[in-house]
C-alpha cells in the first residue's frame, strides 16, 4: 500500500495495522526536501529558534552552541525515552510508525529525506521498536512512546523482528540498514505529535466497529431465541426520529431476521405485546453507538493526516512557528468517545443474557438447561458477563477531564489522550467476552426451539458454532466453549460476509 499523507482513510490505516507491506508516495519527496533545506537556512541566521538551537520545554531559553546541535537532539531522544510498562502492541507500533511517516511528509517538520527514509525502510521491513505503552500524558506531544521508536532509529533499544525481541543495533544491521544521526530538529519533530494516542484510538475503533457489528447479530440470536417481535426494527418508527445510525441499524436488524421461521412461527398468536428494552431498542442503542464511533472515526481521520508536532517549519518564509499542534485534546475525546460506544455494545448484550436465562422473561427453561437444579447452565457465564460490563463502566470514565501539569508548569495542561486511548484496548476484549458469551446463549435458547430455523445469516453463524460447540445438555467445563465462542467473534468471522453498517461514511 502506498502512505498518501493528507488523504489516508480508516481502511488504509486499517490495512497497515494489519500488516500490509507500506511505502511513501515518492511524490512527498520535494516537500521534505525543502521542509530539510529551510531548516539549514534558519539556523544559517544564527539566532535562538525553538527545538532547533535551544533546550527543550522549560529549558526554551537555553541557547545551545552549533557544535552541539548533533548532541542536543541525540540527547533528548535518550532523555526522552523513559517509558514503562508492557510494550504496546505490534499492530499499534506499526500504526504510529505509519502515522508518524504522514506526518512528516508534509513537509512541515524539518526532517532531513535519509531520516524519513529509514523510518519508512523499518515500517516496510516490519522492524517495529519496542514501545512501553506507559508514559505521555497527551500534550507536547507522545514524548515518551515516540522517543522510544526514534531510540531504534538511532540503534537503541529494541525492537520486534518476527516477533523476537533483539538489539535495535544488531537488527537494523541484519536488514542491511544504519542508525542515523539525527540532525538539527529533527529528534523534537520524531518525538513531538500525537501519533502514539492517535494509532491507540484508531486500533480501538476498528476494533470497536467489528463488535458494533457482531453485536448486530448475537443481538438478533437473542431476539429469535426469545421469540421476540421484528416491529421495532419497522422503518417508519426510525424515518420518524430521523437519526442516521438508527435508521441504517434498523435495517440491518430486519435484513438478519428476513426469512425467520421461528419469527413466523409466532407472529399471529404473540402474546407478548412489548418486548424487553434490550430486544426492542436495539435500534435505538446501536444507532447511537454508530453515530458516535462515526464522529470519532472523523476527528481521527484528521487528526491522522494532520501534523501535529513543533514548532513547524514553513518553508516558503523560512519560519519556524511555535504553537500546540501536540496538544491531543480531540484525541482525548475521541478516545471518550469509543469508550463510551464499547461500554453500551456490552452492556445492552449483557441485559439480553440475563433475559435470556430468566423463565419470566424468555419462556426459556431457567439458565437455558433442560434440567433446571440438577444443572446450572448458563448461570455464571451470565455473572461473567456482568462482571466484565461493571469493569467497563469503571474504565468508560472520560480521560479527557483530566489534567495534571509537567515539565515544571511549562506544559499546564495536558490531554491525558494516551492512555485515555490504551484503556480502549481491554475494554474491547471484555465487549468480545460479553458478545461471546451472548453468542453461546442465544445458540443454545434457539436450539430449543428445534425444528424451527431462524435466518439464513443467522442460521449460518449458528452452524459456525456448533462445529466447535455443540449444545449444552447438561452442565460440563464451560471454559472451553467460552473461549471458543469468544475466538469466533474476536477473529471477525460473525460479520466477515454480511453486508452491514460501518464507520465509513
Amino acid at each position: 500500500m502506498i502512505i498518501e499523507p493528507g488523504h489516508m482513510t480508516i481502511a488504509a490505516w486499517r490495512d497497515l495495522r494489519g500488516g500490509t507491506p507500506a511505502t511513501l508516495d515518492p511524490a512527498t519527496a520535494p516537500l521534505i526536501a525543502e521542509s530539510a533545506a529551510a531548516v539549514t537556512r534558519i539556523l544559517a541566521h544564527h539566532t535562538p529558534v525553538y527545538g532547533i538551537n535551544t533546550g527543550f520545554g522549560k529549558l526554551a531559553s537555553v541557547r545551545i552552541d552549533d557544535a552541539d546541535l548533533t548532541a542536543l537532539q541525540r540527547n533528548i531522544v535518550l532523555s526522552h525515552a523513559a517509558g514503562v510498562g508492557d510494550p504496546a502492541p505490534v499492530p499499534v507500533v506499526r500504526l504510529m510508525m505509519g502515522l508518524k511517516l504522514a506526518s512528516l511528509a508534509r513537509g512541515a517538520s524539518g526532517v532531513r529525506p535519509a531520516t524519513v527514509a529509514l523510518l519508512e525502510a523499518m515500517l516496510h521491513r516490519d522492524l517495529i521498536p519496542l514501545v512501553p505503552a506507559q508514559g505521555s500524558v497527551g500534550a507536547s506531544g507522545d514524548l515518551a512512546p515516540l522517543a522510544h521508536m526514534t531510540a531504534a532509529m538511532i540503534g537503541v533499544g529494541e525492537v520486534f523482528v518476527k516477533g523476537e525481541r533483539r538489539p535495535a543495533e544488531a537488527a537494523l544491521a541484519d536488514a542491511g540498514l544504519a542508525p542515523v544521526a539525527l540532525g538539527p530538529k529533527e529528534g523534537l519533530a520524531m518525538l513531538n505529535g500525537t501519533q502514539f494516542s492517535t494509532a491507540y484510538a484508531l486500533h480501538a475503533l476498528i476494533e470497536a466497529e467489528r463488535l458494533y457489528r457482531s453485536a448486530l447479530v448475537t443481538g438478533i440470536l437473542s431476539t429469535e431465541a426469545a421469540k421476540g417481535s421484528d416491529a421495532p426494527f419497522d422503518a417508519r418508527i426510525h424515518e420518524l426520529r430521523g437519526h442516521k445510525g438508527q435508521i441504517e441499524t434498523a435495517a440491518a436488524l430486519r435484513a438478519l431476521m428476513e426469512g425467520s421461521a421461528i419469527r413466523a412461527s409466532h407472529r399471529v398468536d404473540d402474546l407478548r405485546v412489548q418486548d424487553p428494552y434490550c430486544l426492542r431498542c436495539q435500534p435505538q442503542v446501536m444507532g447511537a453507538v454508530l453515530d458516535l464511533l462515526r464522529q470519532a472515526a472523523a476527528t481521527l481521520t484528521i487528526e491522522a493526516n494532520g501534523v501535529s508536532d513543533n514548532p513547524l517549519i514553513f518553508a516558503e518564509t523560512d519560519e519556524a512557528l511555535s504553537g500546540g499542534n501536540f496538544h491531543a485534546e480531540p484525541v482525548a475525546f475521541a478516545a471518550d468517545m469509543i469508550a463510551l460506544a464499547l461500554c453500551e455494545i456490552g452492556s445492552l448484550a449483557e441485559r439480553r443474557i440475563a433475559m435470556l436465562v430468566d423463565p419470566a422473561l424468555s419462556g426459556l427453561p431457567a439458565f437455558l438447561t433442560p434440567e433446571p437444579g440438577l444443572h446450572s447452565g448458563f448461570m455464571i457465564p451470565q455473572v461473567t458477563a456482568a462482571a466484565l460490563v461493571s469493569e467497563n463502566k469503571q474504565r468508560a470514565m472520560p480521560a479527557s477531564i483530566d489534567s495534571i501539569p509537567t515539565s515544571a508548569n511549562q506544559e499546564d495542561h495536558v490531554s491525558m489522550a494516551a492512555h485515555g486511548a490504551r484503556r480502549l484496548e481491554a475494554m474491547a476484549s471484555n465487549v468480545d467476552a460479553i458478545l461471546g458469551i451472548e453468542l453461546l446463549a442465544g445458540a443454545q435458547g434457539c436450539d430449543f426451539h428445534a425444528g424451527l430455523a431462524s435466518s439464513p445469516p443467522i442460521e449460518a453463524v449458528r452452524e459456525r458454532l456448533r462445529a466447535a460447540v455443540p449444545t449444552l445438555k447438561g452442565d460440563r467445563y464451560m471454559a472451553p466453549d467460552m473461549e471458543a465462542a469468544i475466538a469466533l467473534v474476536r477473529s471477525g468471522a460473525l460479520v466477515t460476509a454480511l453486508d452491514l453498517p460501518g464507520v465509513a461514511p
